[in-house]
């Protein structure tokens, strides 16, 4: 898949505001450091369309970015981050919630955890949490290129006896700085929109 065009549409806070299109959509979900902004960037080929900042926990709307007219990234407040307050979390919770109960436009969630580290608590209630609506995940591990090479295998490994994965469910490696796992997840977006049409 080519990307030709993107923006950002929609920044909601509650389902009136969603796009209203039937376009199909992918969540992305991962703490707030894993690096959600450079995957969004490298995917759709931009340097700056999803703002990286220094700050984890800058996002606090669901962030609806249209590729190519045909469909949309949907990037959401990161979690686990422990600078924003408990109520605020609470807030994001719902947001998520709410999008997750009812929205039929969903195809996929991406879920990204960090490569280097086994995941986290956070990881895991989140991947629960996605079970619990019963919506495909495809577990994207950020930052390969941070990863010595005797490594990959033991973090790797560690990942798979950390979340285990229902039937359909998929893991794919990626670094924003190679682009490793970028034509992978494309083309897996690539076969659920055209799904769908």
């Amino acid at each position: 898949m080519k990307v030709t065009d993107v923006e950002l549409k929609v920044s909601a806070v509650r389902r009136s505001q969603y796009p209203v299109d039937q376009l199909p959509e992918f969540l992305l979900v991962g703490r707030s450091n894993v690096g959600k902004s450079s995957f969004i960037n490298t995917l759709v080929n931009r340097k700056n369309i999803a703002r990286i900042s220094a700050r984890p926990g800058k996002t606090q709307t669901l962030n609806f970015y249209l590729v190519n007219n045909s469909f949309y990234l949907v990037d959401v407040p990161g979690y686990g981050y422990a600078a924003v307050d408990r109520k605020t979390q609470q807030k994001f919770g719902m947001m998520i919630e709410e999008y997750l109960e009812k929205r039929q436009e969903l195809k996929r969630v991406f879920m990204l955890i960090d490569f280097r580290h086994k995941p986290t608590e956070d990881d895991l209630l989140m991947y629960n949490f996605l079970k619990y609506y019963n919506v495909p995940v495809t577990i994207i591990a950020t930052k390969e290129d941070k990863v010595g090479g005797s490594k990959k295998d033991k973090n790797l490994k560690a990942i798979k006896d950390t979340i285990d994965l229902v039937v359909g469910d998929d893991l794919i490696v990626f670094s924003s700085m190679t682009k490793l796992g970028r034509e992978e997840i494309l083309q897996k977006i690539e076969d659920l929109t055209v799904e769908t049409i």
